[in-house]
């Protein structure tokens, strides 16, 4: 046992020489189906969190503007006040139990992840979440409204729901500290209202025009981008939720006064999801004063822009259809799903956390962590087979150990939640819908310029459970296409 033991780490520490010498490079672009981008001739983008980022003063406008709306307009407690957003509380992904008032973490299986449940502010005790659910596993109907309309959970996908979980994990602490009963439905309706009548009244786009500076940033080189596919003679579009002045304002920020020559068709307040599947709803045109004008719509022009309309007149009066289309956003339900599963366009996930992670993942203590973790899982996984006391003794031991290094490696990323893309073994189910939705993702659309525009995406074959081991010793190794730090790409 002890020879084997030696071994076996040996062999585990010799690969964190290899490893570092074959860092992830974050501004790579990751690919989940092949895709080669010589057959796409229309490239599509959303505007928030994909052809303009945000600065982290904008999750805290929009956090303080919701909260002073439960108070002004809900009748909330002025208490609530007194807290202030931390972006370092939720990330992106979780799932909220809206009966129970329950933030958590859940995998592609369905499972929650234990140690990642909060009511408020507070960390639930694995034996209460396990008491709760019969277990950990949450059943599809609770999880999905294919079953009904009404279901008991909802995953907070947009990254603009930041503010609105951390909101409703506040005001929960605030009436749990206080000892307030209250209806927990009734409490995520209400933020949930608040956080959209920040949206719709105008709260967010009349603060972001007054001091665009503070609020966007410029350095993602998003005119770069659209410049670059121009001149490989590429139609664009843009289609988005926001409204036209706000649009305008910021694309003669980041792109230029002359941002609308670059694309074919601008549509605003598109309404997205429904945008994809509300065929009832025309266009309307939008003159430079921003009035709608009455004017029915036979061609969508360049230079103009449109407001609500629907996909299938889209494809109608321009004639974009299949696999030549490659639509860009950052919320893989409003943005990618529908496109990809009934219109067949080509997707692109622009998923602004991967870059930050990435650069976890690149770190020393990270890849030590992560190998020693392996480690003591092989170790389990070979030494099972010995009962007698020594080694379940030491069997034991392990299991504490491993249960800390999770803890441990959970909080490389986020102290609460860990990271966006894996619980401790499995791929989070924001990650498996990910996988599904969308054909490339990455950080940010500036990646697209350290690739040739014929460059061809290759999905890396990862081992299924039962394949031999050596195609994971092969992927450690570089023999296949793992899109490294010290690689660089020809860029014209």
């Amino acid at each position: 046992s002890r020879i084997f033991l030696v071994s076996w780490f040996a062999r585990k520490q010799c690969l964190v020489p290899s490893i570092m010498s074959n860092m992830l490079n974050p501004d790579a672009i990751f690919s989940n189906n092949e895709m080669s981008l010589s057959d796409i001739e229309i490239y599509g983008f959303d505007y928030d969190y994909t052809l303009v980022f945000y600065s982290k003063h904008l999750h805290t406008l929009i956090f303080n503007a919701a909260r002073d709306l439960l108070i002004n307009e809900h009748r909330y407690p002025a208490e609530i006040r007194k807290y202030d957003y931390d972006p370092n509380f939720a990330i992106r992904g979780l799932h909220y139990d809206v009966h129970r008032a329950l933030l958590m973490k859940i995998d592609a299986f369905h499972y929650i992840q234990l140690g990642t449940v909060y009511r408020g502010l507070s960390v639930v005790p694995d034996e209460e979440v396990i008491a709760m659910y019969d277990g950990s596993h949450v059943p599809l109907e609770q999880m999905s409204d294919f079953y009904g309309k009404v279901k008991p959970q909802t995953q907070f996908m947009d990254i603009f729901s930041l503010p609105e979980m951390t909101l409703l994990s506040c005001v929960n602490e605030y009436f749990l500290k206080n000892n307030i009963d209250y209806e927990p439905v009734h409490l995520y309706k209400d933020v949930k209202d608040s956080i959209r009548d920040v949206h719709i009244k105008g709260i967010m786009y009349r603060a972001i025009e007054a001091d665009i500076e503070k609020y966007i940033c410029y350095a993602e080189q998003t005119r770069a981008v659209l410049a670059k596919l121009a001149d490989h003679g590429k139609k664009m579009f843009l289609i988005t939720n926001s409204p036209s002045s706000f649009v305008d304002k910021g694309m003669k920020f980041i792109v230029g006064k002359d941002w609308r020559d670059l694309f074919d068709v601008v549509i605003v307040q598109a309404d997205k999801p429904n945008f994809f599947n509300d065929k009832r709803r025309p266009f309307r045109k939008v003159n430079e004063r921003g009035v709608l004008l009455w004017d029915k719509i036979h061609k969508l022009q360049k230079g103009q822009i449109y407001k609500q309309g629907n996909l299938y007149e889209f494809l109608k009066l321009t004639g974009w259809r299949g696999s030549k289309v490659l639509y860009f956003g950052d919320h893989i339900y409003s943005d990618l799903a529908d496109l990809t599963l009934k219109h067949g366009w080509r997707t692109g996930a622009i998923i602004p956390e991967l870059r930050s992670e990435i650069k976890i993942m690149n770190t020393e203590k990270y890849i030590q962590t992560m190998t020693w973790l392996q480690t003591l899982t092989g170790l389990l996984e070979h030494m099972q087979v010995h009962r007698d006391p020594d080694s379940q003794m030491i069997l034991e031991e392990w299991k504490k150990e491993r249960k800390e290094m999770r803890e441990i490696n959970r909080n490389f990323f986020n102290a609460q939640f860990g990271s966006l893309f894996r619980t401790d073994e499995n791929p989070t189910y924001f990650l498996r819908r990910l996988s599904r939705f969308a054909d490339i993702y990455m950080a940010s659309l500036s990646c697209l310029l350290n690739y040739e525009p014929d460059y061809t995406f290759y999905p890396r074959r990862t081992p299924l459970q039962h394949e031999l081991p050596g195609w994971s010793d092969q992927l450690c190794t570089g023999t296949f296409r793992i899109p490294f730090l010290q690689e660089t790409v020809q860029i014209k």
